[in-house]
């Protein structure tokens, strides 16, 4: 046979040899660079670069909404540290403006909402309770001496505010209702009712305990009947002195006001154990006493109600 016949013998060799592997393995893909790829196995390879593709879109997804959630939390961080610089802005103003007996225009408006908050976000609440399981503290490790010269001034004008005119009853009825549960004074009103019960408590544990309660007022001599009257109402009963201002004293200033009456008390032989105020008038000057508390105080953001 010629070398023609014997190469057309074996391509058609091959070509029946295929044709057999065809017929049993089924239909195969040849690739230009001579890979071959059966049907099942090229679905397998599509489908996965199908799913290689969702996942790295799936990735860029999930990337971009946790750059977006850290931007927000940035976002709220500084949100946060400028209230905060508000905060401690105003209430480093709050003891300028107790030194200086500002008024009310000369406010920052930034600190009337806080003040609110303050209340109402039961912050006052805790630090009157705080301020006052301290008093209580201090005077669990002393005791009156036997001669009852020793005395605690308290301040009533913390006590009576001038809108307010509550009776003792009503005092003990709001305290079982609202206090009882340790929740948090919600309003301007329950926190002064609160304030006024806390004190009143602290007042009648100190009497039962035989210390001279000597009360401080602003308020002119001339209305000595009416606020004995008021205290009374309130619950404030058996006070050894109530001191108010004479008719010469008016025109003094309040802490000279106070600090005279002090004075005076420690040189006619009365010792001074404590004074318990909220205001800073009533605690500035000489003749203090073993320890001074001041009562929180929120900034007055408003003629109209008046400061706790």
């Amino acid at each position: 046979m010629s070398a023609y016949g014997h190469q057309m013998e074996r391509e058609f060799s091959s070509q029946s040899l295929l044709s057999r592997e065809d017929t049993e393995s089924g239909s195969q893909y040849v690739l230009e660079s001579g890979f071959y790829m059966k049907s099942f196995a090229a679905t397998i390879f599509i489908a996965g670069l199908l799913i290689v593709g969702v996942l790295s879109v799936t990735l860029l997804v999930t990337l971009a909404v946790m750059l977006r959630s850290c931007e927000s939390r940035s976002k709220g961080m500084v949100e946060i540290e400028k209230a905060s610089d508000s905060y401690h802005y105003c209430k480093a103003f709050a003891l300028h403006g107790e030194l200086n007996s500002l008024e009310e225009p000369e406010i920052p408006p930034v600190c009337w909402n806080l003040a609110i908050h303050y209340i109402e976000g039961g912050e006052y609440e805790r630090d009157l309770n705080f301020m006052i399981s301290m008093i209580e503290s201090f005077f669990d490790t002393i005791s009156p001496s036997d001669n009852h010269l020793d005395a605690v001034l308290i301040d009533i004008d913390d006590i009576l505010a001038s809108n307010h005119t509550y009776t003792y009853q009503s005092m003990h009825q709001q305290q079982f209702n609202q206090y009882g549960s340790n929740k948090p004074s919600g309003s301007i009103e329950d926190a002064a009712n609160l304030k006024h019960w806390r004190i009143l408590e602290l007042y009648v544990k100190l009497k039962s305990r035989g210390w001279s309660l000597i009360l401080l007022s602003r308020k002119p001599e001339r209305q000595r009947n009416v606020t004995a009257e008021q205290l009374k109402a309130v619950g404030f009963n058996g006070w050894s002195s109530l001191i108010m201002r004479s008719d010469s004293e008016m025109e003094t200033e309040t802490w000279e006001y106070f600090r005279r009456r002090r004075t005076a008390m420690k040189e006619g032989g009365t010792q001074i154990i404590s004074v318990i105020s909220s205001q800073l008038d009533a605690l500035t000057g000489s003749s203090l006493g073993k320890r001074v508390f001041k009562l929180p105080k929120p900034l007055r953001y408003n003629s109209q109600t008046p400061t706790l």
